[in-house]
């Protein structure tokens, strides 16, 4: 095999590892050290630090974890898993040893937390396990909740496996209050916000032919705008809410930014709405 396909081979492998590798891992593969130098003078990879190699179009956030001796965690790796995440979270974070050596940039979020499950050399990603629970440790107790759900509604992980791990008790709580089949985020926020009222809460129900947000009780209707309610939509929906106060629903419509900014004017004006019975069907 000549120089050129020797760092081809090597080139392959690296990109069969996802853009990032550690060289010790590609010796499984047949490939050399040698050849691994033989890529990097070609340019085809190159070396993140000791012991590590990339791809020049590998993701950088891997990169740059891989370069720091970390793994993408917390909800930096829940966004990456599609999973909810409060909007405005800024800013990545990491997963480290803590035994692992210090030295990380100053604008990354580390967590040096001892993992639930065992990092493998080669991660740079974390589990999920890892990921919720130190999602549970950093993030408001509503935001954790959001990101549990979501992950459970996608059975990225199981609730009995969840159970069965040496959890924190603020992780313990999160995992007692999930409910797998929520619909994550703003569902998960209105739930917990509204659990106090001891009423029963119905998410996502269809009446007169289209999908309420919220049923509280038996007739108090919320509905949640979001940023693009406009035009056609905007019309439709004065429309249900005319149908819903016609066959005898009390309607809330309130938008995305209040529930998540405002919460203490749509909180006011349900508690109005309950104090006058109006969630009741004896009340039309």
């Amino acid at each position: 095999m000549n120089p050129f396909e020797r760092a081809q081979r090597a080139h392959l492998a690296v990109r069969a590892h996802g853009g990032v590798a550690r060289v010790q891992s590609l010796k499984a593969q047949a490939v050399s050290r040698h050849d691994v130098g033989l890529a990097v003078d070609a340019g085809t990879i190159h070396r993140v630090r000791r012991g590590w190699v990339a791809l020049p179009d590998a993701d950088r956030m891997l990169v740059d974890a891989a370069r720091h001796g970390a793994v993408v965690s917390c909800i930096s790796q829940a966004r990456r898993l599609g999973l909810w995440v409060h909007e405005e979270e800024p800013g990545v974070h990491w997963g480290a040893s803590p035994a692992g050596a210090g030295g990380k940039p100053d604008d990354v979020r580390v967590h040096w937390a001892k993992p639930l499950v065992p990092r493998h050399p080669d991660a740079l990603e974390d589990s999920i396990e890892n990921v919720l629970a130190l999602v549970a440790d950093c993030q408001p107790f509503e935001r954790a909740l959001a990101t549990w759900e979501s992950a459970l509604n996608k059975n990225l992980v199981q609730r009995d496996v969840l159970d069965r791990l040496p959890l924190k008790k603020v992780a313990r709580e999160v995992l007692a209050t999930a409910i797998p089949f929520a619909d994550p985020g703003l569902e998960t926020y209105l739930r917990a916000r509204l659990a106090w009222l001891g009423l029963m809460l119905t998410f996502q129900i269809w009446v007169a032919g289209h999908r309420a947000d919220l049923l509280i009780g038996d007739r108090l209707v919320l509905q949640v705008d979001g940023a693009t309610h406009t035009g056609a939509q905007r019309n439709e929906d004065i429309r249900h809410d005319a149908e819903l106060r016609l066959m005898g629903y009390h309607v809330i419509r309130v938008g995305y930014r209040q529930v998540m900014e405002q919460w203490h004017v749509v909180q006011d004006l349900i508690m109005r709405a309950v104090a006058q019975g109006l969630h009741r069907a004896s009340a039309v």
